[in-house]
């Protein structure tokens, strides 16, 4: 069978985890990535779910706080006034 390469560009930092991953499960990220890709092939479509990245109650009732102002720290017109009031 004849092969062929693709490049991909990411994150320097997410391509080391992948790795570091893929390693722990006995993989290197070209078969990771190739296993992917023949799945998704086989299944026609994405073989995982995608989902929006919906934040949590903690974040939504902090959300909700902002919007009505609540929690803020006061607006400063200088650096001047932030540095006095910094050292009060």
């Amino acid at each position: 069978m004849a092969t062929t390469t693709v490049s991909i560009r990411i994150d320097e930092e997410l391509k080391r985890q992948a790795e570091d991953l893929f390693a722990d499960l006995g993989l290197n990220l070209t078969t990771a990535m190739t296993s992917f890709i023949r799945q998704s092939v086989r299944e026609q479509r994405i073989p995982f779910a995608l989902t929006r990245n919906i934040p949590n109650e903690e974040t939504r009732r902090t959300l909700d706080a902002v919007l009505r102002g609540e929690g803020l720290s006061p607006a400063y017109s200088s650096l001047e006034e932030l540095k006095e009031a910094l050292n009060a």
